[in-house]
């Protein structure tokens, strides 16, 4: 069951949603609108290796914006830090920032309950696009959990900024 948005706002009041920081004017009727962080990571590599670690540049999103290359995936962030050992976080791109041809969520929509931190977002354009530095860029939706909870505690938890992939730790 998703949350709707004035539950989304109760639940932060009552510490069982952590968004942080939390404006109310981003709550929207059953989601909450997160913002880019200020600066994006870019692998190096034109080929990526999924059984070596990738090393990666930061760049830093100006003042007036940065445009974003198609044939490249960039990881921005959130803003925002969330987490809930209570609800399951789920994100999406805004249908806005998709009316522009950027994909703001490639895979990895669903964020394990008990996580707490950054969110790591997969940029991709479809042409050239310029984004801003705290513009909003997605939503996040809360589900209610079924069940027994085991509660995340994986390499990601407590992320500050984006995390590039540590896919090569499986090998």
């Amino acid at each position: 069951m998703i949350l709707s948005g004035l539950k989304i706002k109760e639940e932060v009041n009552n510490g069982n949603i952590c968004i942080s920081p939390f404006n109310e004017s981003d709550i929207n009727p059953n989601s909450y609108n997160y913002t880019l962080g200020d600066y994006l990571k870019v692998y190096e590599s034109d080929v990526l290796d999924s059984k070596r670690q990738e090393k990666v540049k930061i760049v830093p999103i100006p003042e007036d914006g940065l445009v974003i290359e198609p044939g490249r995936v960039y990881l921005g962030y959130t803003k925002e830090i969330f987490g809930s050992d209570k609800y399951v976080p789920v994100i999406t791109g805004r249908s806005s920032t998709g009316r522009l041809g950027l994909f703001v969520q490639i895979t990895s929509d669903l964020v394990d309950i008990g996580f707490k931190g950054n969110l790591t977002l997969q940029l991709h354009a479809t042409q050239r696009v310029r984004v801003y530095k705290g513009m909003k860029i997605g939503q996040v939706m809360f589900w209610r959990v079924f069940g027994d909870v085991d509660l995340y505690k994986g390499k990601y938890q407590g992320s500050n900024g984006p995390r590039e992939s540590e896919v090569w730790r499986d090998f």
